[in-house]
């Protein structure tokens, strides 16, 4: 603890210096991919699809290999954004679909908004997906400068059009802005690539007297919409013509695009003079969608379960940070973070305090991240909702079990390719068959993530004292949550009704 304290000491110290001697605070990049698997890096162990320019960031910074987000996008960008947890939100439910009238309350401050107090220009580039039924919800309203991009979950790579629901061509509509203005004339560019070139674009034309911030949620590798929700562009899916399974094959190719982007993104920083005062962020929004799941074919294994689980699968998430800025580059924290700690570790290590009057969920990892120093957090409340939810509490999670449609079992089989040379990043432990299976029937079930990450031995018969004071502690979390946002369907929001198009269809004059 003491030791805790002078490291501590010392950053207040170092950044006091920083600022005052009249350096430019650190510029801020977070790149978010959709959906990515927690082994289909090269940095985690995947060998299948190659992630150069992702894998030589990862590990010439600091990889978290105990890092977790939300089971789903909605909540984690929620999190990301305001440093508290989707359940303090009302964004434990789901997801904000494109016709129904939510979204993140207006009354929470964004990490944008934090950043421009402090002399920042902040730009937005990709997925939004947290409301835009007022012009009031979406993203250069919320403290971005700038945006180029989508206000919904999920768009075709090429059309860039959302259909009703989010998950068909039926009705769909034109889903892509600059900053208010419906974009048209991107018709045909591919997602990934156009986001990296505005990317690029945006580095290379920065005026480095102030500092910059780039929110950077990319759309890959997330499914598009039907008939074919995996694309990419042919010479990316020549690359992959060894996987036999088409599914698989497109979500590769998707995969590569993004690395590629990555690696343009980072020669920029370099090329600019940016890049020695650059702090960059990568994670996943959650756990990839795997067999199928969702229209996608990611690779969690040998994690149990995926996406819109609690399951690891689900929330444990590849992330890692890279600066020049950072003291011990090239290692791997083991300290447990959540994607809600970004917004409080961003302030710190910009030099700056958050409002004490707020009740912010993230806790500050800078000081661990910098001197590898104790995490100030020891539990995550994944989440509780219809029934459902997950609490980790040292090396112990507890899982109260779960719905039946969900994907609860273990997934590498042929379409994730579980490569001959590949080394595993998570090594299971063994199943213990006298140990109870973990089902609905079950109050609760109670894992032991040091000794089997992979959720096979419910032990909670073993230690009934902790499972229920966990228990407990989850119930207590979920009693104080705000109910959830969902709102229904609103026929209003329809594309036919608005030239076409998506838009923000209960303001007195929305965008045509």
């Amino acid at each position: 603890m003491l030791l805790t304290i002078m490291y501590q000491i010392m950053w207040i110290f170092m950044v006091a210096t920083y600022v005052e001697g009249g350096s430019h605070k650190p510029n801020i990049i977070i790149v978010l991919a959709d959906d990515l698997g927690y082994t289909d890096a090269g940095f985690h162990g995947g060998d299948q699809i190659p992630t150069p320019h992702i894998d030589k960031l990862a590990h010439e910074g600091i990889i978290l290999d105990n890092y977790y987000t939300a089971m789903i996008c909605t909540p984690s960008r929620a999190a990301l954004l305001t440093g508290r947890h989707p359940m303090q939100l009302g964004l434990q439910h789901g997801v904000v679909a494109p016709p129904c009238p939510f979204g993140l309350a207006l009354n929470e401050t964004l990490l944008p908004q934090y950043l421009k107090k402090f002399g920042y220009v902040t730009h937005m580039i990709g997925k939004w997906h947290l409301g835009f039924f007022t012009q009031e919800y979406t993203p250069t309203h919320r403290g971005f400068d700038s945006h180029l991009g989508f206000w919904s979950g999920r768009t075709d790579y090429f059309s860039h059009e959302n259909g009703v629901f989010g998950v068909g061509k039926r009705g769909a509509g034109l889903d892509f802005w600059e900053n208010m203005t419906v974009a048209r004339e991107y018709n045909g560019s591919y997602g990934t690539e156009l986001f990296g070139d505005r990317a690029v674009d945006l580095i290379m034309s920065h005026n480095q007297s102030k500092p910059f911030f780039l929110y950077l949620p990319h759309q890959a590798v997330h499914a598009g919409i039907p008939p074919q929700p995996l694309k990419a562009p042919q010479e990316y899916l020549d690359r992959f013509k060894f996987i036999k399974h088409d599914g698989r094959r497109r979500y590769a190719a998707m995969l590569s695009v993004l690395d590629d982007s990555i690696g343009n993104l980072t020669a920029a920083l370099k090329k600019s003079g940016m890049y020695e005062n650059t702090i960059l962020i990568f994670s996943t929004d959650n756990g990839g969608p795997a067999d199928g799941f969702d229209g996608n074919y990611a690779s969690n294994w040998p994690l149990r379960g995926c996406k819109y689980t609690n399951w690891e699968g689900g929330v444990r998430a590849a992330s890692f940070i890279h600066s020049p800025l950072l003291k011990n580059p090239g290692t791997t924290s083991h300290h447990l973070m959540h994607i809600s700690d970004w917004l409080p570790t961003i302030m710190s290590a910009i030099g700056e305090k958050l409002p004490s009057n707020i009740d912010y969920y993230g806790v500050d990892q800078w000081p661990s991240i910098q001197f590898n120093v104790s995490s100030a957090r020891n539990e995550i409340m994944h989440n509780y909702d219809d029934g459902a939810g997950a609490i980790r509490y040292g090396d112990y999670k507890l899982v109260i079990c779960c719905t039946e449609n969900e994907m609860n079992g273990w997934y590498p089989e042929e379409r994730s390719y579980i490569g001959a040379n590949q080394k595993l990043y998570i090594h299971c432990g063994e199943r213990n068959s006298s140990l109870p299976s973990c089902t609905s029937a079950d109050k609760y079930c109670l894992f032991d993530l040091a000794s089997d990450p992979c959720e096979y031995n419910n032990i909670a018969s073993l230690m009934p004292e902790l499972a229920e004071r966990l228990y407990r502690k989850l119930m207590t979390f979920a009693d104080a949550a705000q109910p959830p946002r969902n709102k229904p369907s609103d026929p209003a929001s329809h594309p036919s009704k608005h030239n076409g198009h998506w838009t923000d269809w209960l303001d007195k004059h929305p965008v045509l």
